[in-house]
C-alpha cells in the first residue's frame, strides 16, 4: 500500500470509528422511515432570488477578512464529516461537513442531504430526527484515487453553488456536468411574481438541463401556496395538492404516476374539498360503495 493508501485507510478509520461510537446502541427510531407524502407547510414563507449573485463558494464569502473562522460556513459552525465506501481502487472518499447545531431546513426545497449518524451514510430526504442525524452544511466532496469525482456546497442541506461532477475517460478525468443552485434551487428555475418589484411570488418553475425537474410551486396573491407538486423529466409526478387561499384549507388532491415514464397510468382526483372543509368527493370511499355494489 502506498503512502496516499494508508493516509486514507487511517483517515477512514478515525472518522468511522467516531460516527458508529454515537451510533452504537441507538434503538431503532421511526422518525427515519421515508414519508412518501409531500411536505404542505404552506404557512411559512418561501424566500428565492435566482438573480441572487452571492452563490460562490463559502471560502470566497470571506475573502475580504483577515482570517476566515475554522468550519464556520454562511455564518453557522460546522463539524468535518466523513464516509467511505468499496474497497482498493475502488475506493471512494466522501469529505464533508454538517452543522453543529440543527437547524430546520427549507420545506419547500425537496432533496435535502443529512448524514445519518446510524448507519454512517449520506440521505436525500425522509424525517430527520437531530438525536441521529445531521444537516449538511459547507463544502462537501467526493474522492477516488486522488482524483475529484464531484464537488459542491451545501446550505442548510440543500445545494447551493456551483456544482461539478467528473467521470474518468480512458486514463484521464472529464468534466460530466456543471449546475448552479441557489439554496437548493436550480439556476435555471423560472420565477414569475406578481408585483412589479418582485415582492409576490406567483409561481416556481424547476428546471435543469432545460427540463421540469423538482419542487413546483403556485402562489395566490396573499403568499400561501395554491397549489404544490413535484415534476421529473418534465412530467407531473405523485400527489399534487392545490389550496383554498385559507390557512391550510386544502381544496383537492390529483394523484400522478410515480414514474415520469410510466404512460399507462391516468391521472385521478383522490380528494376534494368545499371552502369549508367539508370533503365532497373522496375516491376511496366511491370504490368501496361500487365494490359492494357489485
Amino acid at each position: 500500500m502506498d503512502k496516499s493508501g494508508i493516509f486514507y485507510f487511517l483517515l477512514s478509520v478515525f472518522f468511522l470509528a467516531s460516527f458508529f461510537a454515537h451510533a452504537q446502541n441507538q434503538e431503532e427510531d421511526p422518525a427515519f422511515e421515508e414519508d412518501a407524502q409531500l411536505d404542505l407547510i404552506t404557512d411559512a414563507p418561501l424566500t428565492i432570488d435566482l438573480d441572487d449573485d452571492q452563490i460562490s463558494q463559502p471560502e470566497q464569502e470571506n475573502k475580504k477578512k483577515e482570517k476566515r473562522k475554522k468550519n464556520v460556513y454562511f455564518g453557522f459552525k460546522t463539524k468535518k464529516g466523513f464516509t467511505r465506501s468499496g474497497y482498493g481502487n475502488n475506493m471512494k472518499i466522501e469529505l464533508f461537513n454538517y452543522l453543529k447545531e440543527y437547524r430546520e431546513p427549507d420545506p419547500y426545497v425537496r432533496d435535502i442531504y443529512w448524514f445519518d449518524f446510524k448507519t454512517g451514510r449520506i440521505r436525500v430526504g425522509g424525517k430527520i430526527d437531530p438525536k441521529y442525524g445531521a444537516i449538511l452544511h459547507g463544502p462537501y466532496k467526493v474522492i477516488q484515487n486522488d482524483q475529484t469525482l464531484e464537488e459542491g456546497v451545501f446550505y442548510i442541506g440543500a445545494k447551493h453553488g456551483r456544482w461539478t461532477a467528473y467521470a474518468k475517460m480512458h486514463d484521464y478525468y472529464i468534466l460530466t456536468d456543471k449546475k448552479k443552485y441557489y439554496k437548493g434551487w436550480p439556476r435555471d428555475s423560472k420565477v414569475s411574481y406578481y408585483d412589479k418589484e418582485r415582492t409576490k411570488l406567483r409561481e416556481v418553475i424547476p428546471i435543469e438541463h432545460e427540463k421540469k425537474e423538482g419542487s413546483y410551486f403556485y402562489f395566490h396573491e396573499n403568499g400561501l401556496v395554491a397549489v404544490q407538486g413535484q415534476y421529473q423529466n418534465d412530467v407531473k409526478v405523485g400527489l399534487w395538492v392545490e389550496f383554498y387561499e385559507y390557512r391550510r384549507q386544502r381544496k383537492r388532491e390529483v394523484q400522478y404516476a410515480s414514474s415520469p415514464y410510466d404512460t399507462e397510468f391516468k391521472p385521478y382526483i383522490v380528494k376534494e374539498w368545499d371552502q369549508t372543509g367539508q370533503l365532497i368527493y373522496d375516491r376511496e370511499e366511491q370504490d368501496k360503495q361500487l365494490t359492494t355494489r357489485f
